[in-house]
């Protein structure tokens, strides 16, 4: 054991894991003695603050445990550990106690599986022999890394109060049976880290794996406000394992006057656990700059993702914060790549996709398959859908716009309504003597049938070369002759830019799913797959531009029948 001063707390835990926190599940199972001060505040993610001045029917209150006087034993409390892992060290602090702080302490624990252990358990051993405290301080101890455990018990000798107690350590890390099972190789379950940033001066960048969207902008990743023209700020993941990446989960949740304007993705495969030492032509791009909106999910296809990654780095232009990265993959074989003990100190515990920290998606390619391009089926967001057109909805916060600056925002109707003016434009630029017309048309629109793995295979794709095209969906029409319309339902939305040989460029292939609240504006020459529903059957509005009567300039159509490899589109849920 040795007692760490305050200043080497980055290069001592800085890339480990507060195992006990309340963000990673940690939680209080049973306690000595609480009178004073509730043990839960031990494990909040926030510092104590001072309540100097304030009291409650027992007394003066504090944020942090604190128990009766007089004890002639010692006091304890039982703690769950989020996840399973092994213990590095402790952060004990008594700040704002001071004459009621705890003399000394010890630490306990165990590795319980199937059963909550009891204080007097017989299976408890000793990880921080008993160290003095003082008032008013944090004190670093960092120890010799423990076997995996998921219990710890604090000893408090006699009594008295402690504001926070933060154990920091390795997860085991959960990997799915199933080698080709693809889960968030990034999150903190599966033994991601985030081992460097360049600024973290609202929000740390560890908070960037937590499990969960979080409550508010404090538990995101948040960097100073930048002054400087061209400036960027990054963040640099480890993931749990070498993996081949799929698509990524970039979240602003709560971020709606500050988030990110843009952000990029690179990779790339390194030994060592903070890769400073790879160039800058070291890193493969996987996600190019593309635009962020506040409070949302954005998922993102990647690209160059042939080989396997150890660590992604996220850049945010030019400054802001980001809530959560989320990177999709399957892992490595083994046979080809041991780098688990580079990431835990301990072996992995492989458990069934039942309880995966992530939904388990099939993976969509191996060795020896024959399938085509992969398409993960992804959610819609305006950003997300940005190079091929608009997307079209209402937002129930209207801070939550794609583009808070830009859009025109009015309340209607007599305060019953909001309107959000001219979300899309309609475009045509048919010859004069074609006479072509605007209208609306309506699709009835039956259910695609997957494939017995869960997939479908994309045969076709069309554009307009002369029109923009919306779709809006208007739930079942079948319903609508005896009963309220069923809005609900799902489509599908796959997507290509224009190839140099005029053809679709399939390197460009993208799918999303929409809701039924969602339009969409394919833009002018946009390849797409005709409209293709989920959920059962479901009624689209068609608002464009066209001549009629099967002109060949209203619509173009590529048959892929032909193709090696049908493109396949592999759904997420």
């Amino acid at each position: 054991m040795a007692q760490i001063p305050l200043e080497q707390f980055p290069e001592t835990f800085g890339t480990t894991i507060e195992l006990s926190s309340v963000a990673l599940g940690g939680s209080i199972v049973a306690v000595s003695d609480e009178f004073f001060a509730e043990a839960f505040h031990l494990l909040l993610v926030e510092p104590a603050p001072s309540l100097k001045g304030q009291f409650g029917p027992k007394g003066a209150l504090y944020s942090g445990w604190e128990t009766r006087r007089h004890n002639p034993t010692y006091d304890w409390c039982i703690i769950k550990l989020g996840t399973s892992g092994t213990v590095h060290g402790f952060d004990i602090d008594t700040s704002h106690f001071n004459g009621n702080e705890a003399p000394q302490v010890s630490v306990q624990a165990v590795q319980a599986v199937d059963r909550v252990p009891n204080e007097a358990d017989s299976e408890w051993f000793e990880i921080l022999s008993k160290v003095n405290l003082g008032p008013n301080s944090r004190h670093l101890f960092a120890i010799p890394p423990t076997t995996g455990v998921n219990y710890v018990k604090l000893n408090m000798f006699p009594d008295g109060g402690i504001a926070r107690f933060r154990v920091y350590g390795l997860v085991t890390p959960v990997f799915p049976q199933e080698p080709d099972i693809v889960f968030d190789l990034a999150h903190v379950f599966s033994g991601g880290r985030v081992v460097l940033t360049s600024d973290q001066h609202f929000g740390v960048g560890s908070n960037l794996i937590l499990p969960g969207r979080g409550k508010d902008m404090g538990d995101g990743w948040e960097t100073k406000r930048s002054r400087q023209p061209g400036h960027k700020d990054w963040a640099i993941l480890k993931l749990g394992d070498a993996g081949f990446l799929s698509h990524a989960e970039i979240d602003t949740a709560h971020f709606m006057g500050n988030f990110p304007n843009s952000c990029d993705l690179h990779a790339t495969n390194a030994e060592s656990l903070v890769p400073a030492d790879v160039p800058e032509e070291g890193w493969t791009l996987i996600l190019p700059r593309t635009k962020l909106g506040p409070h949302r999910q954005h998922q993102f296809q990647l690209e160059n993702v042939d080989k396997p990654y150890t660590h992604v780095r996220v850049t945010i232009y030019p400054d802001g914060g980001i809530k959560r990265v989320r990177v999709f993959g399957r892992r490595q074989p083994t046979d080809t790549s041991d780098k688990s003990e580079t990431i835990s100190s301990q072996e992995p515990h492989i458990v069934s996709t039942d309880t995966l920290i992530s939904e388990p998606q099939k993976s969509t390619k191996t060795a020896a398959s024959d399938d085509g391009p992969i398409l993960p089926a992804l959610a819609l967001t305006a950003e997300g859908f940005a190079p091929f057109g608009q997307v079209i909805q209402g937002y129930a916060d209207v801070n939550a716009v794609p583009k808070p600056r830009k859009t025109r925002i009015t309340g209607a109707n007599q305060g019953t309504a909001v309107k959000f003016h001219k979300l899309a434009l309609l475009e045509s630029s048919y010859p004069p003597a074609a006479n072509a017309t605007s209208g609306i048309s309506v699709y009835r629109c039956q259910s695609i049938t997957l494939d017995s793995r869960g997939k479908w295979a994309v045969k076709v794709l069309e554009r307009h070369p002369f029109t923009n095209q919306a779709f809006i969906p208007m739930g079942d029409g079948a319903k609508t002759n005896d009963s309220l319309v069923d809005a609900g339902g799902r489509y599908l939305v796959v997507v290509a830019k224009n190839g140099e040989d005029d053809k679709p460029d399939l390197k460009t292939l993208r799918a999303f799913v929409a809701s039924a609240s969602q339009g969409i504006v394919y833009n002018t020459g946009i390849w797409h797959h005709p409209m293709a529903v989920l959920d059962g059957p479901m009624d689209l509005a068609c608002v464009e531009t066209q001549i009629g009567d099967d002109n060949s300039l209203d619509c173009e159509i590529v048959n892929l029948e032909g193709e090696k490899n049908l493109p396949l589109v592999r759904f997420l849920d």
